[in-house]
């Protein structure tokens, strides 16, 4: 269940990212439009400029487009506490990968499904996380609290069922229950349509009858797509027919 989960979630942000950033649909289409109506260079020119202005206009406002109201849907993921440590006689290695879906119920609150999944290991011990579960965020439109027009201060919290198998050496411990975390972020628009995030969130999963308590506090990193609904459903139809050929 949870390998069907990831493999639709991951699947799903191939298909975005793939009509989200196909270069070729732009831009050749616009260089055949210039070089059979336009022959002379000061034409081709006088384009080239134009697409410029167009695209400079795209990447750098954020001002006209509405991200955060009801009805768009956001994809993305997140990584966290990614890195090792390689000092003292210690060597251990952490990568943490959340794969994300959500809509828009209302302006600036967003809810949707998540998938957990981490390894830790180093030092003779190895640890695998693993989860699915729902998330909640709310958008904070306040400018006493604004640091750019590009960007937006975020609360999220999770909730799900979690685990975590610990094995060093012969030993091996399970933990496995009901995991909730919170936490503040920052999403920084680079585009109207993707957001880079940092996330500071505390994480607790309370094990089921024997099974210990695991806590941790880190910081994500990672990216969201922000798409209106219908335009998410259109790309899914068209790579599905693709798909079919």
């Amino acid at each position: 269940m949870l390998k069907n989960n990831v493999l639709r979630v991951n699947l799903f942000q191939i298909l975005v990212l793939r009509k989200m950033f196909n270069p070729s649909r732009l831009f050749i289409p616009l260089a055949n439009e210039i070089m059979s109506k336009h022959s002379s260079k000061t034409h081709i020119m006088r384009k080239i400029g134009h697409l410029t202005l167009i695209l400079a206009a795209v990447l750098c406002s954020t001002a006209t487009f509405a991200q955060t109201e009801k009805g768009n849907m956001l994809v993305g993921a997140n990584l966290g506490n990614i890195g090792g440590t390689f000092q003292n006689g210690a060597n251990r290695f952490n990568l943490n990968l959340t794969p994300k879906l959500g809509w828009f119920i209302k302006d600036d609150i967003a809810i949707g499904g998540e998938v957990k999944l981490g390894l830790s290991t180093g030092d003779g011990s190895t640890a695998f996380t693993y989860g699915v579960g729902a998330f909640g965020r709310y958008y904070i439109k306040d400018k006493k609290v604004e640091v750019s027009k590009r960007a937006r201060w975020f609360l999220e919290a999770n909730a799900g069922i979690n685990g975590v198998n610990t094995k060093a050496g012969d030993i091996s411990t399970n933990t496995n229950g009901l995991g909730i975390g919170f936490g503040p972020g920052l999403a920084y628009f680079i585009t109207p349509n993707v957001g880079l995030e940092a996330l500071l969130k505390y994480d607790l999963t309370v094990g089921f009858g024997s099974s210990t308590t695991a806590h941790a506090v880190g910081v994500n990193v990672g990216f969201q797509i922000y798409l209106p609904t219908s335009k998410a459903k259109q790309i899914y139809r068209e790579e599905r027919a693709n798909m079919k050929k």
